[in-house]
C-alpha cells in the first residue's frame, strides 16, 4: 500500500471544484417528475407549456398549497430557461442536491455486493447523464467525482439521465491516494479500465465490491491513477473501432457486474 499512496501522490491535483450552486434549473419531464417524487421540499418554481398542464397536475397542487409560484409560459420561454430546446415541456428552478463526503457515503452503505464508479476527468454533462441513467439502472450506490473535477449535476445531466439523477448520489473525493486507502479499507477492489492491455471483461470473475474507474472521452485513464489499479479490465470487440464512448463503455461494465452479482 505505501507504493500505491507514492504513486497517486504524484498525479496533478487539478484545478478547483465548482462552487457550491444551490439552485438550478432542471427540464425534461422526467428528469423533473423524478426530482418531484425524491425531494419535492427542494422544489422552488416550475414553468410548463399548457399542454403539460394534465402530466404535471400533482406538482402543480403541490405548488398550490404551499405558495410556491408557477406559471404556463410558451416554448420561447422554456428554450431561454432551460438553455435548451429540449426542455420538453417543463423547466424546474430548484435547490441543487448536496454532493456527500466519501466517509459520509462509506458509512451509509450495506453490507455485501456494491459497485460505485469513479469518473476520472469526464467532463461532458451528457456523458454524465447517460452514465447516472445506466448506474441508476443497474444499482450503482454512487458516482464519485475527484476533488479538482469541475463535473457536476445540470440541467443538461438531469434530462439526459432521465431521472438516474436522482436516484444515484455524487460523492466528491478528497486526496486520490488518501480516497483510495478508504475505499480499499471499506473492502473495494479499484478496477482500472483501459483499451488495451486489460483484462477482457467477459470471463473475469468481478468482485462483489467493485470499484469501477472510468477515463476520460479523449484521453482515458490517468495512467498514474490506472497503476494502482487492483485490476485492469477492457472490453472484447471486433477492433473496427478503437473503444467505446465513455457512457456506453460504462454501461457495458456495469451490466457485467450486475449480471454476476445481482440478487
Amino acid at each position: 500500500m505505501p507504493d500505491r499512496r507514492r504513486s497517486v501522490q504524484a498525479l496533478p491535483p487539478g484545478r478547483p471544484g465548482p462552487a457550491a450552486v444551490r439552485e438550478q434549473r432542471v427540464y425534461g419531464l422526467n428528469a423533473c417528475l423524478a426530482l418531484f417524487r425524491q425531494r419535492p421540499q427542494d422544489l422552488r418554481k416550475v414553468w410548463l407549456l399548457e399542454s403539460r398542464l394534465p402530466a404535471l397536475k400533482p406538482v402543480l397542487a403541490w405548488c398550490v398549497a404551499r405558495r410556491i409560484g408557477y406559471s404556463v409560459v410558451g416554448d420561447e420561454d422554456l428554450r431561454r430557461l432551460s438553455g435548451s430546446g429540449h426542455h420538453e415541456g417543463v423547466v424546474f428552478a430548484a435547490l441543487a442536491p448536496v454532493e456527500r463526503s466519501l466517509d459520509a457515503w462509506l458509512r451509509g452503505l450495506p453490507a455485501g455486493p456494491v459497485l460505485a464508479v469513479w469518473l476520472d476527468g469526464v467532463g461532458n454533462p451528457h456523458n454524465l447523464g447517460a452514465i447516472l441513467r445506466s448506474s441508476a439502472h443497474f444499482g450503482v450506490a454512487g458516482l464519485l467525482l475527484p476533488q479538482g473535477s469541475s463535473l457536476g449535476l445540470s440541467g443538461a445531466a438531469a434530462r439526459v439521465a432521465e431521472g438516474g439523477a436522482e436516484q444515484v448520489p455524487l460523492v466528491r473525493l478528497g486526496r486520490p491516494d488518501e480516497s483510495l486507502v478508504r475505499l480499499e479499507a471499506a473492502g473495494f477492489v479499484a478496477a482500472a479500465t483501459v483499451v488495451r492491455g486489460g483484462q477482457p471483461l467477459y470471463g473475469t470473475v468481478l468482485p462483489e465490491r467493485l470499484l469501477l474507474m472510468m477515463g476520460a472521452e479523449g484521453e482515458g485513464m490517468d495512467p498514474a491513477l490506472a497503476g494502482v489499479a487492483g485490476m485492469r479490465l477492457g472490453i472484447p470487440g471486433t477492433g473496427a473501432v478503437e473503444s467505446l464512448n465513455v457512457a456506453a463503455a460504462t454501461a457495458v461494465f456495469l451490466g457485467e457486474w450486475w449480471r454476476q452479482h445481482r440478487t
